[in-house]
């Protein structure tokens, strides 16, 4: 063999994945191959850059517990490492008695997933935060921010300092399992042998595991999450990350101001349908991604399911008053020449056959390989505590 592990994919989940066999195998050979010219270059790069408490998940579920170790793993990591973070806190703002009534079932899921949170009047909501109009709010204090990308080259330094061999721009064109290893080759030809193989790929999750003979009947439908940047001036509009009560119906979180760790604040993400699976600009669309979504009856059972809010998204994307109308629930003070700098990331979403959105983590297994082929948010977060699970079930 050339290498007792080869994992594919250089965001954070990749990284971290390779970082774990390295810690609990230090005399392996471990190659990672990524396609791209750098790491995190995608899902791990675009996102809003939380490091998130794990308020909003099931409690006892894995991606409470995962989420709530990866916080303070991610915070860890940074302090050793000397990359900045600043744990700011989340104000989950209710602005209707129904969202009051929300918030109220929120502070229970706290309380059962142990997050520390405080309820906030909306006299104290003014007095934290005099832009910010609500009824009430719910206060989460370990809430965090971070430049994911800065802990991805971290990774990787710490990586190549422990012997692991990084490959980039290194795209995987064939996966050959057999009884005793698995052989991939790239696309510039080089042929790499080895025990066994992680395929941490993201947006191209469901076609690695097809590409390695896999029997996958999900597949990956991207989700553009589409932002603005506030102006300079107004970089200061708040102290904390504000979002509004999450909608339990709706499978995204509604769009948010977030505070960044470089100084600006960006209004967003909204969550529309994404026509490439790589293509941040608006407009973006690339045939080959466009005729898998539609040849897949679970993209069809999908809309059907969400026809509502999926024109409403559509809506807001291509008026800017509509998104802006979001955003005034509980920053009325914004306006149209506020939202500048538009840009978006994508969210790798995997849907089954009968147009159900998977909300939980998805592996794929064989005798030699294991295809990581659903990593929700807060996957960023939670990348350390996810690498240990993965290379757990690798046995």
């Amino acid at each position: 063999m050339d290498y007792q592990y080869c994992v594919i994919g250089g965001g954070i989940v990749g990284l971290a994945t390779a970082l774990e066999l390295a810690s609990r195998d230090p005399g392996a050979r471990i190659i990672l191959l990524e396609k791209e010219t750098s790491f995190g270059q995608h899902q791990t790069g675009h996102n809003s850059g939380v490091i998130h408490a794990g308020i909003y998940y099931q409690p006892g579920s894995l991606k409470a517990k995962l989420c709530r170790a990866g916080a303070e793993a991610t915070k860890q990591f940074c302090r050793a490492h000397k990359i900045p973070f600043e744990t700011c806190g989340k104000l989950l703002v209710a602005t209707t008695d129904l969202e009051m009534t929300r918030m109220t079932a929120l502070e229970e899921r706290a309380r059962q997933n142990e997050i520390g949170f405080e309820p906030v009047s909306a006299a104290r909501l003014r007095e934290i935060e005099p832009m910010v109009s609500g009824k009430g709010a719910l206060l989460i204090p370990a809430t965090g921010i971070v430049d994911y990308r800065r802990i991805c080259l971290a990774m990787a330094e710490k990586l190549a300092m422990s012997g692991v061999v990084l490959r980039l721009g290194a795209r995987v064109v064939v996966i050959d399992e057999d009884g005793t290893g698995v052989s991939v080759v790239t696309e510039d030809g080089e042929k790499i042998r080895a025990a066994r193989l992680v395929a941490c790929a993201g947006l191209q999750s469901d076609r690695l595991a097809r590409l390695a003979g896999l029997p996958a009947t999900h597949q990956i439908v991207p989700f553009r999450g589409e932002y603005y940047t506030l102006p300079p001036a107004k970089s200061a509009i708040v102290k904390h990350l504000i979002y509004p009560i999450p909608d339990p119906d709706l499978p995204f979180l509604g769009i948010h101001l977030t505070r960044m760790i470089d100084g600006r604040i960006t209004l967003g993400p909204n969550a529309v349908l994404g026509f490439a699976r790589e293509g941040y600009p608006k407009g973006s669309i690339r045939l080959g991604d466009v005729a898998a979504m539609a040849g897949f009856p679970g993209f069809w059972n999908m809309a059907r399911k969400n026809l509502k809010s999926g024109l409403v998204e559509f809506r807001n994307s291509l008026f800017r008053a509509g998104y802006l109308a979001q955003c005034h629930k509980y920053c009325p003070s914004l306006t149209l020449d506020d939202l500048t700098a538009p840009g978006a990331g994508i969210r790798a979403q995997a849907i089954l056959t009968d147009g159900t959105l998977v909300h939980d983590f998805l592996f794929m297994q064989s005798p030699r390989m294991l295809h990581v082929c659903n990593a929700p948010s807060p996957a960023a977060t939670s990348a350390m505590p996810i690498a240990r699970m993965i290379v757990d079930k690798l046995g």
